[in-house]
C-alpha cells in the first residue's frame, strides 16, 4: 500500500526543505539545517548566537531527467569561548550531506568517485554527461586521488613483482597481499633500495613470494632476514625449459650431424636466403675468433675490448647460440607449425591446400604466408644432400625431446632416437629437466638436493647453479602453498588501467585506482 511522503524525504537527513522551484531543466531545492545550534570547529563549544547567513549551492543527484541543485542556507555563529581563535565560524553539515568547501553533496561525490575508479577520466566524463552530472574528466581523476584510503592492515604474506611503465626502459614494483588478494602498494621503480625501505617499514611480514629476480631477494634478506622467501613455481618451470632449450641450441651442430643435414647447396637458395647463408659464414669466422680467444683464457671483458663486439654477442657465441643458418622472425604461422609439419609429412605439399586446411581449423593468416612456408620447405629439402634428413629448428627439437614417445610420429621418434644415441649428455639433460618438472608439480622438495648434485655436472649446469644460489627460496616453493600467480594477475589489471589512462597514468593515480578497486 502506498504511503504518504513529504518533500523532506528527497533530502539527506538533517536538512529541512524551504522551497522547491523548477528553473528550466534544473530543480532547485532551498533548504537549511534542522539544528538550532552549532559546535565551534576549534574548541567544540555549542553556540546559538547567529552572526550572519550565506548560501551554498552544492550539486546533487539528478531527478526525473533534470539536474538538481541544493541551495543551503548556512549560518555563521559567534563562538562564546573568549580564548578561542575562531571568533566567528560557519555551521558544519552532517558528513552524509556535504563536506566543507565541497561543491557536491556526499552522495553525488560518492557516485563521482566510483565512476572515476571504474572508468577513469574521459570515459567517466562521457557517461556522466548522459547521466546529467556536471563533472569534468579532471574532477573524476582528482576525486580518485583525494579519496584514496590509506591501508592500515598489516600484511603477513605478500607477493612482489615488477611491472613495465615502458617495456624495456622503465619498471615499477607491485606488492600484493596474498591472503586478502588485494594490491597493497605500487612503487615507482624496482630498485632494491626502494623495496628494502618499504619492507623495513612493515616488520610484520613473514612470507614473501617473488620471482627469481636477485634484486628483490637481496632486499628481502636485508630488510626481513627472518621472513621466508618463496620462488614462483611458474618461473621455475619456465627457467628449466629455457635452460634445456639453451642446451639444445648449443648442441645444434652435433644434432645436424646426427640427423644428416651437414651442408647446404647455395645454388638452390633464393637471393635472400643466399645473403643469409653468406652472413652465416661470416658469423662462423667471428665465432671461431671469439672461441679461440676464450680457449686461450681471456676473460669476456678482454674479448669485448679486443674485438669491439658487444658483451651480449660474445656470451651468445660462447654459449653456442649463433649457429642457425636461417633466422626466421615470429609470425602468425608460428603456433601452426606443428600442424603444418604434420600435413607436410602426410603428403600434402600444396601451399593453397595447406592454407585451406588451416583455415577450416581457425587460422586467420593469409595464403601468402602459408605458400612462402611451403616454398621454403621444398627448397630446404632440395638443398639437403641425398640420403640425409632435414634438421628441424632447435625449439622444435627441444619439444620433441621433452614429449612422450607415445605421442610422437614414427619419423619424429626415429629422429629423437638418433639424437639421444649421438648425444647422451643431451638425453641426460632432458631426463633431469623432466625430473625437476615432476618435483615442482608434485611438491617433492626432499629430492631437490640430490637433483642439484646431478644437474651441476650436466648440460643444464648454469640453471642448477642459479637454483643452488637461491636454494632456500626454491625449497620453500616446493613446500609452501603460496605462489606469485595472484601478483601476476594484478599486474594484468594494472596494464589495463594504465592503457585506459594513457598519458595521465601517474603513480599516485594508478595506486589509487588499483588499491581502491582491489
Amino acid at each position: 500500500m502506498a504511503s504518504w511522503f513529504s518533500r523532506r524525504d528527497f533530502l539527506p537527513a538533517g536538512l529541512k526543505a524551504d522551497q522547491v522551484e523548477l528553473d528550466g531543466n534544473t530543480i532547485r531545492v532551498h533548504a537549511h539545517s534542522s539544528d538550532a545550534a552549532a559546535a565551534c570547529p576549534r574548541c567544540g563549544t555549542i553556540s546559538r548566537h547567529v552572526h550572519s547567513r550565506y548560501r551554498r549551492r552544492p550539486a546533487d543527484l539528478p531527478a526525473h531527467g533534470r539536474a538538481v541543485e541544493l541551495v543551503l542556507l548556512v549560518r555563521r555563529f559567534r563562538c562564546q569561548t573568549l580564548r578561542c581563535s575562531a571568533r566567528i565560524f560557519a555551521e558544519r553539515f552532517p558528513s552524509d550531506v556535504t563536506q566543507p568547501h565541497m561543491r557536491r553533496t556526499s552522495r553525488l561525490q560518492g557516485l563521482v568517485r566510483h565512476l572515476g575508479l571504474a572508468l577513469g577520466g574521459r570515459p567517466a566524463q562521457a557517461l556522466a554527461r548522459r547521466l546529467l552530472l556536471p563533472v569534468s574528466k579532471d574532477t573524476f581523476l582528482r576525486s580518485v586521488r583525494d579519496m584514496a584510503d590509506e591501508d592500515t592492515a598489516i600484511p603477513r604474506v605478500i607477493g612482489i613483482d615488477d611491472w613495465a611503465w615502458r617495456k624495456g626502459q622503465r619498471y615499477g614494483t607491485l606488492i600484493c597481499d596474498l591472503e586478502r588478494r588485494q594490491v597493497i602498494d605500487l612503487l615507482p621503480d624496482r630498485e632494491p633500495a626502494t623495496v628494502e625501505a618499504w619492507l623495513r617499514a612493515r616488520p610484520g611480514i613473514q612470507i614473501v613470494a617473488r620471482d627469481r629476480n636477485g634484486g628483490y631477494g637481496g632486499a628481502v634478506s636485508r630488510a626481513l632476514p627472518e621472513a621466508i622467501q618463496v620462488a614462483d613455481r611458474w618461473h621455475l618451470l619456465e627457467n628449466a625449459s629455457a635452460a634445456f632449450l639453451a642446451a639444445v641450441q648449443r648442441s645444434m651442430p652435433a644434432i645436424r650431424k646426427a640427423i644428416g643435414a651437414k651442408t647446404l647447396d647455395p645454388k638452390l637458395l633464393t637471393a635472400a636466403e643466399r645473403l643469409q647463408y653468406e652472413g652465416y659464414h661470416r658469423r662462423q669466422q667471428t665465432n671461431q675468433i671469439v672461441r679461440k680467444m676464450a680457449d686461450e683464457g681471456l676473460a669476456i671483458k678482454r674479448i669485448v675490448r679486443s674485438t669491439g663486439l658487444s658483451r651480449k654477442l660474445v656470451r651468445q657465441i660462447l654459449r653456442g647460440e649463433r649457429e642457425d643458418v636461417f633466422r626466421i622472425r615470429e609470425s602468425s604461422l608460428t603456433p601452426w607449425l606443428p600442424r603444418l609439419e604434420q600435413e607436410w609429412s602426410g603428403g600434402c605439399l600444396n601451399g593453397a591446400e595447406l592454407w585451406r586446411r588451416l583455415r577450416a581449423d581457425g587460422f586467420r593468416g593469409s595464403l601468402r604466408v602459408v605458400s612462402e612456408w611451403a616454398t621454403r620447405q621444398r627448397r630446404a629439402e632440395q638443398a639437403v644432400p641425398n640420403g640425409t634428413g632435414k634438421s628441424p629448428p632447435a625449439r622444435r627439437i627441444a619439444g620433441l625431446l621433452t614429449m612422450g614417445r607415445d605421442h610422437l610420429s614414427r619419423a619424429d621418434a626415429v629422429q629423437v632416437a638418433r639424437i639421444e644415441a649421438a648425444l647422451p649428455a643431451l638425453a641426460t639433460a632432458r631426463a633431469l629437466t623432466d625430473r625437476f618438472t615432476d618435483m615442482v608439480r608434485n611438491a617433492r622438495g626432499d629430492a631437490l638436493a640430490a637433483w642439484l648434485d646431478e644437474a651441476e655436472a650436466s648440460m643444464i649446469a648454469p640453471f642448477a647453479r642459479g637454483l643452488r644460489s637461491d636454494c632456500a627460496a626454491v625449497a620453500a616453493a616446493l613446500r609452501e602453498p603460496w605462489s606469485n600467480g595472484q601478483t601476476e594477475g594484478q599486474i594484468n589489471r594494472l596494464k589495463t588501467l594504465k592503457r585506459q589512462m594513457y598519458g595521465r597514468a601517474n603513480i599516485d593515480l594508478l595506486r589509487a585506482r588499483l588499491v581502491a578497486a582491489s
